[in-house]
């Protein structure tokens, strides 16, 4: 088959799977070829599984072609923290390096029910934690637009295989922006959807949302075509939402135009780099190509740094603290210092911080009450340099910890909305910036539709995949 299929959208792709012009063994053909050519300059997939993905083609293809899923046996990889049975899932970390589960999560299971063939992992930092991707178990992944540069994190694999061809779509996770921030990056579309949203095999806890698995990919309806993949409510997950009765992907497609828009360069919260905010800004003032009056305001979010902290310790706290006290030798210091945090919470500082989520999320649903959407910087520097293991300070300001300078993406997952990055321009160096696009609680169809408005007029659609620019 022609390489010149890494190029094509997912949608595109799976029309000519579903029509039979080309088969799940063909794709696996082309994107395995990509990867031999691409992935030795950026380290997206360090772990491949094609012979287990060919099995899974071949039972697929014994399948009606009608009755091969949404996706109908497109190749897709799944981060590195999430267990795919048979396949190694080191989570990044040298503790797991030699692990592989017996049985896959809910999630990937559901996925591959609906047609993804699971070829390879995708790259992570240990344990997810810190926006930049490398650990000790497989290395660094570099960005493509310059391979001196950071790919953010956590879900960096993801976003540099979409950004390089190695990948039509990709699934990744999102705590504190771990979907969004790669994919402002790398140039690609990322999701943090709705909490519920997809189900997942439950872990540490039932009720943890302050990560959720979502969708990335290379434009906007390609990403609500794998949120439908990914959506639907299941008893094992007791948490997770229907999936809505008209899909994301036609939502995507309906061109519903926002009325009033709400661009923050900061939300009041964060220092932003001046390059980063005036090519958002500039993109945010285009919905009034469409219509919609753009104006300048967000929602009191004060409290979102005091706040995500403690619940994010806390989280660390109840999945990390064992490994803490057997293995602290093999755990990052960024990690070791997030449980320990975790573990020195009072009963007193846990009831204020979901005090403080509550009210931020309130705030929120009363802002969406004037306003469609609400678009920020989706990072607030552009890629920076790959040594550095996170952004110490911006615009003059010194940050206190590793996971600050990600206020401006963790404050919306701490108001439970669903939110988008949005490739939106370039730097005079020529890297990538994103736009955040952020919707009510459970708004998604909303967010897509917004996202897909702007995306047309910005008209970037097509700028990936690129071959890395490997820079010394």
């Amino acid at each position: 088959m022609s390489q010149d299929l890494i190029r094509e959208t997912a949608c595109t792709v799976v029309d000519k799977l579903r029509s039979g012009d080309v088969s799940p063994l063909e794709l696996l053909d082309v994107v395995e070829k990509r990867v031999k050519e691409v992935d030795g300059k950026v380290n997206a997939l360090p772990t491949l599984c094609f012979d287990r993905a060919r099995d899974s083609a071949k039972a697929l293809m014994q399948k009606p072609a009608g009755a091969r899923g949404l996706l109908a046996g497109l190749p897709l990889p799944i981060k590195d923290l999430t267990d795919v049975a048979g396949v190694l899932n080191t989570q990044g970390s040298p503790i797991f390096k030699d692990n592989i589960p017996a049985k896959s999560d809910l999630m990937v299971e559901n996925l591959e029910a609906n047609g993804a063939v699971v070829y390879a992992k995708s790259n992570t930092p240990e344990f997810g934690a810190g926006a930049n991707t490398f650990n000790e178990v497989f290395g660094a992944t570099l960005n493509p637009w310059d391979t001196t540069k950071s790919a953010a994190g956590s879900s960096g694999g993801a976003a540099v295989a979409l950004a390089t061809g190695m990948a039509w779509l990709a699934q990744g996770s999102d705590m504190g922006g771990s979907l969004r921030s790669p994919a402002a990056f790398c140039g690609v579309v990322g999701m943090r959807p709705s909490i519920g949203r997809v189900a997942h095999t439950p872990k540490s806890g039932i009720d943890r949302n302050l990560g959720v698995v979502g969708p990335m990919a290379r434009n906007v309806e390609d990403l609500a075509l794998l949120l439908d993949a990914m959506s639907g409510d299941y008893a094992d997950d007791p948490l997770s939402l229907p999936a809505p009765l008209t899909s994301f992907l036609s939502a995507a497609q309906a061109g519903k135009k926002p009325k009033r828009i709400a661009y923050s360069p900061d939300l009041g919260i964060t220092p932003v780099d001046p390059e980063v905010k005036a090519i958002t800004r500039k993109a945010a003032e285009r919905f009034a190509e469409a219509g919609a009056i753009v104006e300048e305001a967000h929602p009191d979010w004060r409290e979102a740094h005091e706040c995500f902290h403690v619940l994010r310790a806390f989280d660390f706290a109840i999945t990390k603290a064992n490994l803490l006290r057997t293995k602290r030798d093999l755990l990052k210091p960024e990690v070791i210092w997030n449980i320990e945090e975790g573990l020195k919470l009072t009963v007193d500082q846990l009831a204020r911080a979901q005090a403080q989520r509550v009210g931020m999320t309130a705030r929120a649903v009363e802002f969406f009450r004037t306003y469609d959407l609400l678009l920020t910087p989706t990072t607030i520097v552009p890629p920076f340099p790959i040594e550095n293991r996170y952004v110490a300070e911006c615009a003059g300001k010194r940050f206190e910890n590793y996971v600050e300078w990600l206020g401006i993406v963790y404050a919306i997952t701490l108001a439970c909305c669903p939110s988008l990055s949005l490739p939106c321009g370039f730097t005079a160096s020529g890297l990538p910036v994103g736009v955040q696009v952020v919707g009510a609680p459970r708004a998604d169809a909303q967010v897509l539709a917004g996202a897909k408005v702007l995306e047309d007029i910005l008209n970037l659609r097509g700028t990936t995949p690129i071959d890395p620019k490997v820079k010394a």
